[in-house]
């Protein structure tokens, strides 16, 4: 006979509701993401007001660690019996409206919902200003159940609606019935499915699947985030808690950055990555519940060890210190801000290297970000968290598990580097990749690093690339454009009327928007001679060959040129991720004092800053900052004089500069 691996259980919504307040019921916490509209928590009450069945709720029975306690949490906190594996957003609509219970929505903001009510004809809506000054609404349907009896609350919206108007007997008679509808909802009947507690995680995950009609699926991160609700939730709020900070902006220390505003289960990953030394999370769940590998039971005393574990490798996730000195990885990398970023796994999963390197190998700070830096580099460029993530990094976490050291530690990165980025790599994979019109592809984005990372200039202009990249920067229209180096009406004109030809990458050209416009729809030939010519000669190679642009190019066949170009800028690419291995501006000067007065002389600027701010001005350029806003920020704290701001730019500009020069041949 089939084995069943579920019961049905009746509730009515007041038990529900009992059972989650009593800690039976595993609702996760009030304040976690809430996704639906308040709209749909309206039609939600209306569906039950009007008798409609809204679907049933599947439970999982914890019933193996009955009598056990949380691990690391306040003893107030009960290990619930059933877990909700489908129906949270509902339980959590109800939970939060009838008692009153502000939820957090996607971006982390607290809010209330508030569903109004009008008696008179059983209407349902979303509050808002007008709604909560209308006699003819419950304004919030919390107040109703605030009632211990339907009568009190009917008594006290006829009188207050009485007072603005005359009620008719009838009126009053449909406005009773309906409250006490309302009141009925208590013993509205739920369905729920409890699955048996020796059911495995990826049963029920496949169970969820099939029957959930909007086809939703659990990943193992599901199931850890829910044991982290159980046993020690103050670590998931933890998780959260960075999680909203680092989409909002602070005056003090901060997540906050503009690289990756992530989510609780991909800190979990990096965690897990450093703590278990696993990629994949499906045999971390088992041994986070305490299964013993050998007899396949469950012991608390396991748990309690492999949560310690947890708990370790997500205080150094969370550090602040380790976190911004990573991203100043990705900045030295060239890759600025999240506009850049191909792959979220790539910035989760190399995070989870660097702080291996920082806190178990104990790397020197300029070897770590050197290294960091051009892993994340590589990693961007290849893709090679992309397809399969986790499978890849378990890979390269294997091989790390035997290391001792730092500097095995860092020979084993930099063998993988070695092994990826081959000859054939840059000359034929690469030039290959990038034929391709996708506005995301990871060459595209590596090439923009390399010219960061390079100090390209603009096309036909002074300004650096790495200036305008700036995230701190933001204008009605952006202020970098990408220009069809052959304008797709002039390539119509030709017959190429493909888009996957027309804007292919090599066909690209960033530019400041004012010339894009300008150039419209003019053949190659006919534009370029005249916008070249703003750009000194002696600068002018240059920025042909930082752009890839090769000689003669815009008497070449179009499809000549592209082929050409590629190669071009897979080398231009190879050449950026060269300078990064040279370690960047902070390798090449060792007295920050000695380069300040250096840029002083250089800048001429008839200005001087006191010596102490240098510090903070190299600190500020690692970070991602551009000479501009820097100024800024100490006119702001006053540091500049009035009527030296000009003076104080051109400094830093210097100072920048002198940092990014190579040292001289001892």
């Amino acid at each position: 006979m089939t084995q069943i691996l579920f019961k049905k259980i009746d509730y009515t919504l007041e038990g529900l509701l009992y059972g989650v307040e009593s800690g039976e019921i595993g609702l996760p916490d009030i304040q976690r993401p809430f996704v639906w509209s308040a709209a749909r928590v309206r039609d939600l009450f209306d569906s039950m007001f009007k008798g409609f069945p809204v679907g049933f709720l599947l439970f999982w029975a914890n019933d193996e660690l009955e009598g056990t306690k949380p691990i690391g949490v306040e003893a107030k906190q009960r290990v619930p019996r059933l877990l909700i594996v489908d129906g949270q957003q509902r339980m959590t609509s109800l939970y939060a409206v009838l008692r009153g219970i502000p939820v957090v929505n996607a971006d982390y903001q607290e809010k209330h919902i508030n569903i109004s009510f009008r008696p008179r004809d059983g209407r349902f809506e979303v509050a808002d200003a007008a709604i909560r000054k209308d006699p003819e609404f419950v304004p919030d349907l919390s107040e109703l159940w605030s009632w211990s009896a339907s009568f009190g609350a009917i008594e006290a919206f006829l009188g207050k609606l009485s007072a603005s108007r005359e009620v008719s007997n009838e009126e009053r008679n449909a406005i009773a019935r309906n409250i006490d509808g309302v009141f009925d909802l208590r013993r509205y009947p739920f369905t729920a499915l409890e699955i048996a507690s020796a059911v495995d995680e990826e049963q029920v995950a496949d169970i969820f699947v099939r029957i959930n009609s909007e086809g939703v699926k659990l990943n193992q991160a599901d199931f850890i985030l829910t044991l982290l609700s159980v046993f020690w939730d103050s670590g998931r709020a933890a998780l959260e808690e960075f999680c909203r900070a680092s989409r909002v902006p602070a005056g003090g220390a901060s997540p906050f950055n503009h690289h990756l505003q992530p989510e609780p289960d991909q800190l979990l990953r990096t965690a897990v990555a450093v703590g278990f030394g696993r990629g994949r999370l499906k045999s971390v769940y088992q041994v986070l519940r305490g299964k013993d590998s050998d007899t396949g039971l469950y012991s608390p005393e396991l748990r309690d060890a492999q949560f310690e574990r947890l708990r370790e490798a997500q205080e150094w996730t969370l550090d602040l210190t380790s976190w911004h000195e990573y991203l100043k990885c990705l900045t030295a990398a060239g890759f600025r801000s999240n506009q850049m970023i191909s792959s979220e796994n790539a910035i989760l999963y190399t995070y989870a290297l660097f702080l291996l390197g920082r806190k178990r190998y104990g790397l020197e700070p300029h070897r770590l970000r050197r290294l960091i830096a051009r892993w994340f580099f590589m990693a961007t460029l290849t893709g090679r968290y992309t397809n399969s993530p986790e499978t890849v990094m378990d890979q390269d976490l294997a091989r790390l598990r035997e290391i001792q050291d730092a500097d095995a530690f860092e020979q084993t990165l930099e063998q993988l580097m070695i092994t990826g980025l081959t000859s054939d790599f840059w000359e034929i994979t690469l030039p290959f990749d990038l034929a391709t019109s996708s506005a995301r592809a990871p060459g595209l984005f590596a090439y923009y690093a390399a010219l960061n990372v390079l100090g390209a200039p603009v096309l036909f202009s002074k300004i650096r690339i790495a200036d305008l990249f700036d995230p701190a920067v933001h204008a009605k229209r952006a202020v970098l454009e990408r220009h069809h180096l052959f304008p797709v009406g002039y390539l119509r004109s030709l017959g190429v009327t493909e888009i996957r030809e027309t804007n292919q990458i090599a066909n690209f050209a960033l530019l400041e928007w004012g010339d894009n416009g300008e150039i419209t729809d003019r053949a190659p030939s006919d534009y370029f001679p005249e916008y070249a010519a703003r750009v000194p000669e002696g600068d002018r190679t240059e920025m042909l060959r930082l752009h890839a642009l090769p000689e003669g190019w815009v008497d070449m066949p179009y499809r000549t040129f592209l082929e050409t170009r590629r190669a071009k800028i897979a080398e231009i690419i190879r050449q950026g991720f060269e300078r990064v291995s040279e370690g960047g501006r902070a390798e090449f000067v060792s007295d920050i004092g000695v380069a300040f007065e250096q840029a002083a002389e250089g800048a001429s600027a008839g200005f001087n800053l006191d010596e102490d701010v240098a510090q903070v001005i190299e600190m500020r350029i690692d970070e991602g900052a551009s000479c501009l806003e820097i100024a800024r920020e100490l006119d702001d704290q006053g540091r500049i004089p009035p009527g030296e701001q000009d003076a104080a730019y051109l400094l830093i500009k210097a100072f920048a500069d002198t940092l990014e020069r190579e040292p001289e041949a001892a």
